[in-house]
């Protein structure tokens, strides 16, 4: 029986346990999945209790995905790339192994008939979520990506962290409080938690006035998928646009974390039917 978990904070709003259950059951695995609500500063604590109790992996959610990498004896290439994880699988010996399936999910959410080659892409936040985008965008062949922050400052260390990663790829920053126009943008991207159940679920990172002046290609994706339809989502909706949920990303990325535990590949539309059910 496979013993496995979720940490972060908040947690109300999660609904892994009920996919990952869902993933095991069409596998005929057994296996238990915890909500283990842990703040940046129970970390260290948690990472003990997780060594001790018998754990075979854990994923990882804001805000620890990218403190968590400082904890880590081995990490694969995306982890490597976005400096952060959200997949660690405990090895034999307790040693810690980390991944990001965050990218894997993000990149196969969008689909395939979108075509990014070239683009502008814009990603409002820049958090440990900002990165696994910038990572799948340029999978994609995006050519520049515009970061929208509440804190310029704050931000520099991610922007300077992916400008060096990802050289063939024009960064620029700006305050997300005063954005002038989105009009180049392909694709809008929400790596904020801002309308995430329990968590300014009423509000969206945009103003009404900024869906205004885009061009009517442009796609929404918002990384909430708590509530499945945002803010938004549903005013990008209501001005016509095209519209990526986040989750698509989150079931993806769970579908890969199964397959790091266990070797094997769930059936990703049991886990989405779970997933809805969760949501109602």
């Amino acid at each position: 029986m496979y013993k496995l978990g979720i940490i972060g904070y908040p947690l109300t709003h999660s609904i892994s346990a009920a996919i990952h259950k869902a993933g095991f059951e069409s596998l005929g695995l057994e296996g238990s999945y915890d909500v283990m609500e842990t703040s940046p500063e129970d970390l260290i604590s948690r990472i003990k209790y997780i060594k001790t109790n018998g754990y075979n992996g854990f994923n990882v959610t804001i805000p620890l995905k990218v403190p968590m990498s400082l904890f880590l004896d081995e990490i694969d290439d995306y982890a490597n790339i976005a400096g952060c994880v959200n997949t660690v699988k405990v090895l034999e010996d307790k040693s810690f192994m980390g991944y990001n399936t965050d990218i894997y999910g993000f990149k196969t959410a969008i689909p395939t008939d979108i075509d990014l080659t070239g683009k502008t892409a814009s990603i409002l936040g820049t958090g440990g979520a900002s990165r696994a985008a910038v990572v799948g965008l340029a999978e994609k062949g995006i050519k520049n990506i515009d970061f929208y922050t509440r804190n310029i400052i704050n931000s520099r260390q991610a922007v300077d962290y992916v400008r060096a990663k990802f050289p063939n790829i024009e960064f620029n920053v700006y305050q997300i409080q005063n954005i002038r126009s989105l009009k180049d943008s392909a694709i809008i991207i929400n790596a904020t938690p801002i309308g995430m159940k329990g968590f300014m679920a009423d509000e969206m990172p945009l103003d009404r006035k900024d869906f205004t002046d885009l061009n009517p290609e442009t796609i929404f994706y918002d990384i909430v998928y708590n509530p499945m339809k945002t803010v938004l989502l549903r005013t990008a909706k209501e001005y016509g646009f095209r519209t990526i949920e986040g989750l698509d990303m989150l079931i993806y990325q769970a579908e890969r974390a199964i397959e790091i535990w266990t070797g094997m590949q769930p059936d990703v539309k049991s886990m989405k039917i779970a997933a809805l059910e969760a949501l109602n």
